[in-house]
């Protein structure tokens, strides 16, 4: 029989949500609500381990009274409070983040961002050939995972991830200013020189594909990759006695990645280096 703890009890809002009366637990943010109550808000920054970052601004909303639109995946519910999903001002105010977005970075593997772009006729092109890019070939340093700044939106989840919310290693950070702003370890090094421990956990919560394993990285460039042809397994880590959740990701038979499930109470999707990466010699033939 699973038992489900029940927590301290939460006093519940009442607020209005595309007309409709929403009812969510104190502390939930719109985001929560706009979830809770079947609505469909694209965001691309927020990640349900992490603290808010209010990054990519996809996720806008309008709230009666407020003079600019607020970011759905950090704004409290507040009782009373009127909330405007699909309002035009912010159907176009996300338009103009994700043809901007589309514009500078390549989205080619962030899910769902080629439905999001014709569900709001965004129109990325219509900036010209010249708009800015990094065009950075992927730095493929190491065996484990491969940075393709190409693809990096600065949401920042991997250096929160990295940093003091959950892995405290801080080999990932922020380097430049304005334009020339960029994630990068220190002194821009090979990842091999950094102070990184590779437990993948910056991959996990990437959001575009701008970290991804070695394995999918070969795997697209030889147009193998089809992960409509994986299954996906959970396990339980047999490395260590903390019990850390594993899911395999298998593709014609083979271990193509491994994650963790981010309701999982003892990771939170997070692993350490041999349960994200240390699954080779499970399919050791030889």
């Amino acid at each position: 029989m699973t038992v489900t703890p029940l927590g301290i009890p939460r006093r519940l809002l009442e607020f209005d949500i595309d007309g409709e009366a929403a009812r969510v637990p104190e502390g939930s943010t719109i985001l929560d609500a706009c979830r809770a109550a079947g609505k469909d808000i694209p965001t691309l920054c927020e990640g349900d381990t992490l603290r808010p970052k209010n990054a990519c601004r996809v996720c806008v909303v309008e709230v009666e009274g407020a003079r600019t639109l607020v970011p759905a995946c950090s704004r409290k519910a507040e009782p009373g409070m009127e909330v405007r999903t699909d309002s035009e001002r912010a159907r176009h105010s996300r338009k103009i983040v994700l043809e901007l977005l589309a514009s500078s970075v390549d989205l080619s593997t962030t899910p769902r961002v080629a439905e999001w772009l014709k569900e709001y006729e965004a129109k990325p092109d219509r900036f010209g050939p010249d708009a800015a890019r990094l065009d950075e070939e992927p730095r493929v340093d190491n065996d484990l995972y491969v940075r393709d700044y190409d693809k990096c939106i600065l949401c920042y989840k991997c250096v929160d991830a990295c940093g003091d919310q959950w892995q405290n290693t801080f080999a990932i950070s922020v380097a430049g200013r304005g334009f020339d702003a960029r994630i990068a370890v220190e002194h821009d090094a090979p990842l091999t020189d950094s102070a990184c421990v590779y437990c993948g956990n910056c991959i996990e919560v990437c959001p575009t594909g701008a970290l991804s394993f070695k394995s999918e990285f070969d795997m697209r460039a030889a147009g193998t990759w089809d992960a409509s042809r994986q299954t996906e397994t959970t396990t339980v880590c047999a490395y260590c006695g903390v019990g850390c959740n594993l899911t395999l990701h298998v593709q014609d038979n083979e271990i193509v990645k491994v994650t963790s499930p981010h309701d999982n109470p003892v990771t939170h999707g997070n692993l350490c280096i041999k349960g994200r990466f240390g699954y080779q010699h499970v399919q050791n033939r030889d």
